[in-house]
């Protein structure tokens, strides 16, 4: 019989506290009954609001912590403050003592990064972390990778993501050679910062076994024209916000027309179907959560201010990491495919080549 996934929550994390956290794991349980959850945070509340979930209760247990990190907190301020005590050290320390697989939290970003960064530490021939989001697309989904980790990269770090990045889309997708391309200001050559530009190079000329399609432009994100994105974190997490906000504008519009006149509410009753489908396909819930990769131990960052649905989907995600072995296929990866280091002088923003 196969062993439970062991998920270790952060039950304190987000805007919601342990009301959403508890409410989404359960959700995630009755999809996935092979799942046990280790609850990290304070032992009266948690308890408190677990007693109106018998099912998830009956595969949990509480570990108390006395420190919570705040959602406004700096990195390292809750490194000094937190670590060792708080319930987001506690989840990620339990998958470095192997009494998890992974853990969840819908916690302060930076801090978790940090703390995750610190305890974990890097996979041999990694030189950071980044973090991953599956995005929906005209196609499917793909894989986006860094949405938020750090700001800038270098030429070898967009490398390490394209190799991770693939890895995680041929775990997600069941593919044998997925598509991956570099997110820049045009698909010409001569176009982009020298860093993507030396990525794009040893991507064609020097790293086997990724797919690499060449450069892809923002609009082919939602396409879906490769299967894996590739960016550094400050204009992936642009990007990623801006694709949330741009959704819910939408439904807004929406809502507000079809609400209008007698025949618009006539029509919006004769094709709700469709309507619900396109309400279902634009949910950024259905998309929550953002896994760090590059880590020697896997953690999911779910969004500070979701509800219990989407919450569900960062665990769901969690599940699907560890049952199909994620670590093991991104270590596999890179054998003998790291990138050089190589040393490109950064420009000035004012000097991209051919910008359009």
């Amino acid at each position: 019989m196969t062993a439970p996934v062991r998920i270790a929550l952060d039950a304190m994390g987000g805007d919601h506290g342990p009301e959403t956290v508890l409410a989404g794991a359960e959700i995630s349980l009755w999809r996935h009954p092979d799942t046990a959850f280790v609850l990290y945070g304070d032992e009266a509340r948690v308890t408190e609001v677990l007693k109106n979930h018998p099912k998830l209760a009956a595969v949990s247990r509480i570990v108390h912590t006395d420190v919570v990190v705040g959602m406004d907190d700096k990195p390292s301020q809750a490194l000094r403050r937190g670590r060792y005590k708080s319930s987001m050290w506690r989840a990620i320390d339990a998958v470095k003592l192997k009494e998890a697989d992974v853990a969840v939290s819908a916690g302060n970003t930076g801090a978790l990064m940090a703390m995750a960064n610190f305890n974990l530490r890097t996979m041999p021939g990694i030189s950071r972390p980044a973090i991953a989001a599956i995005w929906p697309t005209l196609r499917g989904e793909s894989v986006v990778l860094d949405v938020g980790a750090s700001i800038g990269a270098t030429a070898k770090s967009l490398v390490e993501m394209a190799i991770m990045g693939s890895a995680m889309a041929r775990v997600l997708f069941d593919l044998e050679a997925p598509t991956v391309g570099l997110l820049n200001v045009g698909v010409e050559e001569i176009k982009g910062v020298e860093e993507v530009k030396e990525a794009a190079r040893i991507l064609r000329e020097e790293i086997v076994g990724v797919n690499y399609r060449g450069f892809v432009e923002g609009n082919d994100i939602g396409a879906g024209t490769v299967d894996v994105v590739v960016t550094e974190g400050f204009s992936g997490n642009i990007a990623l916000k801006t694709a949330e906000g741009t959704a819910k504008q939408l439904g807004s519009y929406l809502r507000a027309a079809m609400g209008r006149t007698l025949r618009a509410r006539i029509g919006y009753l004769l094709a709700r179907d469709a309507f619900r489908v396109l309400r279902e396909k634009m949910d950024p819930r259905r998309a929550n959560g953002g896994v760090f990769l590059g880590l020697n131990g896997i953690v999911i960052k779910s969004h500070g201010g979701t509800d219990a649905e989407g919450f569900a989907a960062a665990v769901d995600l969690a599940y699907d990491m560890v049952r199909n072995e994620l670590l093991a296929r991104i270590e596999k990866s890179l054998v003998g495919r790291q990138p050089p280091d190589v040393a490109v002088s950064r420009p000035q923003a004012a000097g991209v080549e051919g910008q359009s």
